[in-house]
């Protein structure tokens, strides 16, 4: 059950303060307070239109972290968003405990290492943009239920760090429509990063036996509703094709990092493919550079996505134009199945130029104006100003 944020700080304080005794008990926070608009009345991008709004990307978070002594932690985190209606919700929950000097192991709802600032994704302090380049960090699920296993070493002079995870997510994606029910099951991953001085490299494999469901209960007589499985008598390689039911679903990301003297360079390359079905593959990068002057930091970023759909075969010229299927009305299986693959078909461009000024050692103010280009529309420009803190 969602609670209001103020309630969830109460029950939060109130429970810590009584284990403060039994356990060493540390409260931490952040916050981003961003107003952002569109340049345009009939355009949307972030979450803001026309109309100058603070809801789409504010948020307000607690972290507590108990250690319990001989290397047993609980951490937990408490998230309220604007775009949420400010609700607080349980982002983070787990037990860790420290095998050793060098190697831990996580359990209970986890953030998914897909991004090399996965771990800060909601921290804006972190990093030097307003938002994370959404090109790339554009996965609609961030954590899943499981198992993390994290080794900290060095190799010669170099700092290594390899994290292995497993487990599942139970939620949604947005597909066919905005909420496609969605299960990923044996998440299996590894992560590893490298670092020396004042270079990052870091790669990262995982896969998931993926299975989402199109059902749309307002539109019963929908292809891909009663459709799929009607249509599937007759012609079965096509439903298969269209169903997504345990495919194994992968995800690749490669990225690097250069902190030298004031110059900083980041840039991040991810793949995601779910074999054997209608689910478009996505590829998509970023490159950043920033410059740091005294308390202030300059950036410019570039992004690229994009969506293709070739799929292993093209059923259009073997599906019926129409069936009439006794109960459930017309289908149009063509139809359907074209308008499918040319709606999961998108290409984005983005350009972003912003600032970063340190006005405070536990705050930022951040200026940023991104403009993008969604296949052949008009550019989409978005100006947002906000202050990132930490507590």
């Amino acid at each position: 059950m969602k609670n209001t944020l103020a309630a969830a700080i109460v029950l939060a304080l109130s429970a810590t303060s009584s284990l403060a005794q039994a356990a060493d008990t540390r409260i931490n926070g952040f916050a981003s307070v961003v107003a952002g608009l569109t340049n345009d009345e009939d355009t949307s991008m972030f979450g803001y239109n026309d109309n100058i709004s603070f809801k789409p990307e504010s948020l307000f978070a607690l972290q507590i972290a108990s250690d319990l002594g001989d290397g047993l932690s609980a951490t937990a985190q408490i998230m309220s968003r604007g775009s949420n209606d400010y609700a607080a919700e349980f982002e983070w929950a787990y037990l860790s405990y420290e095998i050793s000097d060098s190697t831990q192991i996580n359990a209970g709802k986890l953030r998914i290492p897909f991004y090399r600032y996965s771990d800060f994704l909601d921290v804006g302090y972190a990093y030097t943009w307003a938002r994370p380049p959404q090109a790339v960090y554009s996965l609609v699920f961030s954590t899943f239920d499981g198992l993390s296993i994290v080794n900290n070493h060095t190799l010669g002079n170099w700092d290594s760090s390899i994290q292995v995870i497993y487990g599942s997510y139970d939620g949604s994606v947005d597909l066919v429509s905005d909420e496609d029910p969605a299960t990923l099951n044996n998440i299996m991953g590894i992560n590893w990063t490298l670092t020396y001085d004042w270079f990052t490299a870091r790669a990262i494999y995982a896969q998931a036996e993926t299975s989402i469901s199109f059902e749309n209960n307002e539109d019963p007589d929908r292809l891909l509703n009663n459709g799929i499985a009607l249509v599937g008598n007759i012609y079965p390689q096509v439903a298969s094709d269209l169903n997504v039911d345990d495919d194994i679903g992968s995800f690749i990301g490669l990225g690097f990092a250069v902190d030298y003297n004031n110059l900083l360079i980041e840039a991040e390359f991810t793949t995601v493919d779910v074999e054997n079905s209608i689910v478009a593959k996505q590829e998509q990068y970023y490159v950043s550079v920033g410059y740091r002057i005294y308390d202030f930091t300059i950036y410019a970023i570039t992004e690229h996505g994009e969506d293709t759909n070739e799929g292993d075969y093209d059923y259009s010229s073997v599906l019926p134009v129409s069936l009439d299927i006794t109960g459930y009305g017309t289908v149009y299986p063509q139809g359907t199945y074209q308008a499918l693959i040319a709606s999961q078909e998108e290409t984005i461009d983005t350009a972003t130029i912003g600032a970063r000024y340190n006005f405070h050692p536990s705050a930022a103010l951040k200026l940023d104006i991104t403009s993008t280009k969604i296949n052949d529309a008009d550019a989409i420009n978005v100006l947002s100003v906000g202050v990132d803190l930490v507590f």
